[in-house]
């Protein structure tokens, strides 16, 4: 997303950089939030092609260039910067894009009063990450970042950053049998995933990832919704994310076969255009009423 505009203000006591791209005379913005560990470079493949709209894409605080919140790095405090973030950048309609991660914060920036026209959850975490037959994986997971957390803070950083340690979880969460992209994957993993503020940061980070998911806000949701989901997601099981579509009145769901939990970077043209027909149905309803 390197050519869009960057900018920065203080959004919930944090430093928080963004990038805008797209006509500035467009309708509304797209306000996209990326997930765990990454940054806002993680859905430029899908920004990239919706040239039409107005993209603004914040990196989450503690992540990428924006400094770590002044407070425990909670659901409920992402959720309450996502809030003031949209305010400060506001334009309507607006619609909220999350992924990964970033749905939950989506859901619960929404159950905490957050105004969005329009949302999209690119493989939204549909259901609790230590229950299920993900629970194995989770509870080592969590048990990896324990190990961070009481180890000295230039230790644990150390631990966290390690590019084998990286590397398995890009090995673990690609799909694609493209030589290729896989190298690409990993080598933007490498690139982004440590790009965290700080050991402690990162270690909270996890600890929301893990302790809520978009279900438990499924109420929240009183706007048009997509949801883009994979058919080989490694973190929820798309029965999970067909019982929220459910659960959220007039939901619509996109699933991509033979893909898993990287969507925005093994399959961002089908992404997008789910988004653009997406965006364009709600356009003309609009207008035709």
């Amino acid at each position: 997303m390197s050519a869009g505009s960057e900018r920065q203000a203080v959004i919930a006591g944090a430093r928080t950089h963004w990038w805008e791209t797209g006509p500035l005379d467009a309708e509304g913005i797209l306000l996209a939030v990326h997930g765990f560990r990454g940054d806002h470079h993680g859905l430029a493949r899908i920004v990239k092609r919706l040239p039409d709209h107005r993209v603004v894409a914040p990196d989450l605080p503690g992540f990428g260039a924006s400094e770590p919140l002044p407070r425990r790095h909670t659901v409920e405090a992402y959720a309450d910067w996502l809030i003031e973030f949209s305010s400060a950048v506001r334009r309507r309609p607006l619609t909220v894009l999350g992924h990964s991660f970033g749905t939950i914060v989506v859901a619960a920036a929404l159950d905490r009063g957050l105004r969005a026209d329009r949302v999209i959850l690119v493989n939204p975490i549909a259901s609790p990450a230590m229950r299920g037959p993900k629970a194995i994986g989770a509870g080592v997971t969590a048990a990896w970042y324990g190990a961070a957390r009481v180890l000295p803070e230039r230790a644990g950083r150390g631990l966290l950053a390690a590019t084998g340690i990286v590397d398995l979880m890009s090995a673990l969460t690609t799909t694609t049998r493209d030589r290729a992209l896989r190298h690409w994957i990993k080598a933007e993993h490498r690139r982004y995933f440590s790009g965290f503020a700080s050991r402690d940061s990162v270690v909270e980070g996890f600890g929301a990832s893990i302790g809520d998911h978009v279900a438990a806000h499924s109420a929240a949701f009183t706007v048009p919704t997509l949801l883009v989901a994979a058919d080989r997601d490694q973190i929820t099981r798309l029965r999970d994310v067909e019982a929220l579509r459910d659960a959220i009145p007039g939901a619509r769901l996109e699933v991509l076969a033979d893909v898993g939990h990287l969507i925005h970077y093994e399959r961002p043209a089908e992404a997008a255009a789910a988004i653009r027909d997406f965006l364009d149905g709600l356009d003309q309803a609009g207008a035709a009423s």
